[in-house]
């Protein structure tokens, strides 16, 4: 049974209220930290604190909301940050703050009642958009740590983001690997991410080819009800 307890109504209506300020937040800090990653050589004094300013206000609109689903939940501080564990990591982590976007489409997705995509698809949609937007964000991290740094073989941010697919789908090629404590830190939790993520997308495709091949042999004309009781699939060699 879930620890976590019932929303109440001023935090639900707080919640559906933030559904696009976040959303446009996580957006605004995944472009302003890529422009300012990728085109820091050619950016102004202006861009590069331009940038800043985009990814601290970004910051500020995650912690503003954080407080005040906390006051607004009624609970004390560390059972609301136990019962919302991965909302503080996303607070504290900007690598995660671009998974707001999925939640926003979740939520989108069930706005009108039931959502259009059945469960076994929304798993892998949502599995999908994660493991790119971690994928590329992760990929962002390791380039800015990495580039010029003594012995790195990331050079370039393409280097970077064959480094991000290959530790995603956990096939460690070597050819390219962080040597900076931070990029080291960033492909440990890429690994597991990319564990988890890809497990979940398999479990729900095997799930789903399973339930898909036991309604066929239930229909009738399939199995025990069209072949006069004999198992699914009937007899070898039979006529």
């Amino acid at each position: 049974m879930s620890d976590r307890p019932p929303k109440p109504p001023r935090q639900e209506h707080w919640d559906r209220r933030m559904e696009v300020p976040l959303a446009v937040a996580s957006v605004a800090f995944l472009t302003g930290y890529a422009v300012r990653v990728l085109a820091r050589d050619q950016l102004p004094r202006f861009g590069a604190d331009l940038c800043l300013g985009v990814i601290l206000g970004s910051w500020a609109v995650f912690l503003t909301d954080y407080a005040v689903r906390l006051r607004l939940s009624g609970l004390g501080p560390p059972r609301f940050v136990r019962t919302h564990l991965l909302d503080t990591v996303v607070l504290l982590l900007p690598l995660l703050r671009p998974l707001r976007m999925v939640a926003l489409y979740d939520r989108v997705q069930r706005r009108r009642g039931q959502p259009r995509l059945g469960l076994y698809a929304r798993v892998m949609v949502y599995s999908g958009l994660s493991v790119s937007l971690l994928g590329f964000t992760a990929a962002l991290t390791v380039y800015h740590h990495e580039v010029g740094a003594p012995g790195a073989t990331i050079r370039t941010f393409g280097d970077s983001l064959w480094w991000a697919s290959a530790t995603l789908a956990t096939v460690g090629y070597g050819d390219v690997t962080p040597v900076t404590p931070i990029g080291r830190v960033v492909a440990v939790g890429l690994m597991a991410c990319g564990l988890a993520l890809l497990g979940a997308v398999t479990g729900s495709f095997s799930s789903w080819l399973i339930q898909t091949f036991r309604r066929e042999d239930e229909e009738p004309g399939n199995g025990e009800r069209g072949n006069g009781g004999r198992p699914p699939g009937g007899s070898p060699g039979a006529s």
